[in-house]
């Protein structure tokens, strides 16, 4: 998958060739008016990267990127949901806007499941402060260090969505966007890689291609 910005010099003939050679083109970090999403979705845009983040903002004469992308029933629609990227109330409104068809992403950085402190993405200097990663000296988000069985229990218990979407969210619908049948369901021929989450939600077991991974409970 690659993600590019609709708008720039060349990125109507880039999702051409990305879609002739079997890659997902995804839209963002995008400036992109909606005629201009609504062009590159018809050439084959089929998914939206972190969706409100890194993008022009909807505005009621300009509903830009995001709407577009919303809409198209041929685009998966991915979300970061930690409370922080997105406002619930917007994550709730786009999952029934795209309901069958957006994923739960991370956006994660190298602080993932690592204590506060100074990072770096890409050339950019990242503080971590309770967890949350933003640019130093300029308070931009930065990734995120969200993991994805957080990204689950938010938006079941936080935004509300039943537990069946939010699994599907994260196994089923990114499985399906990247064509790979074998994973993100459990059924004959599929790998086995299962996460097992207790009552609270929270990982308690890991099997890959069923083997279960050491260290877990």
């Amino acid at each position: 998958m690659v993600t590019l910005a609709p708008e720039r010099p060349g990125a109507l003939d880039t999702v051409r060739a990305l879609r002739a050679q079997g890659v997902v083109a995804a839209a963002g970090h995008s400036n992109a008016t909606y005629a201009e999403a609504v062009q590159a979705i018809d050439l084959g845009v089929s998914a939206a990267t972190h969706l409100f983040n890194a993008e022009r903002a909807i505005h009621q004469r300009e509903p830009g990127l995001a709407l577009a992308l919303l809409q198209s029933d041929q685009v998966v629609v991915e979300l970061i949901a930690d409370g922080v990227h997105v406002h619930p109330a917007l994550l709730r409104t786009a999952m029934q806007q795209a309901a069958g068809r957006f994923a739960l992403v991370t956006d994660a950085m190298a602080a993932t499941g690592a204590a506060d402190g100074e990072y770096q993405l890409g050339p950019l200097r990242v503080q971590v402060r309770d967890g949350l990663a933003t640019v130093a000296g300029r308070g931009t988000i930065a990734g995120s260090t969200l993991t994805l069985d957080r990204a689950v229990r938010y938006a079941v218990r936080e935004v509300g969505l039943p537990l069946e979407e939010a699994l599907a969210a994260a196994t089923a619908v990114p499985a399906g966007l990247l064509g790979r049948d074998d994973l993100g369901r459990l059924a004959p021929g599929c790998r086995a890689d299962v996460v097992a989450l207790d009552d609270d939600l929270r990982v308690c077991a890991v099997w890959r291609r069923g083997e279960r991974c050491e260290g877990e409970r």
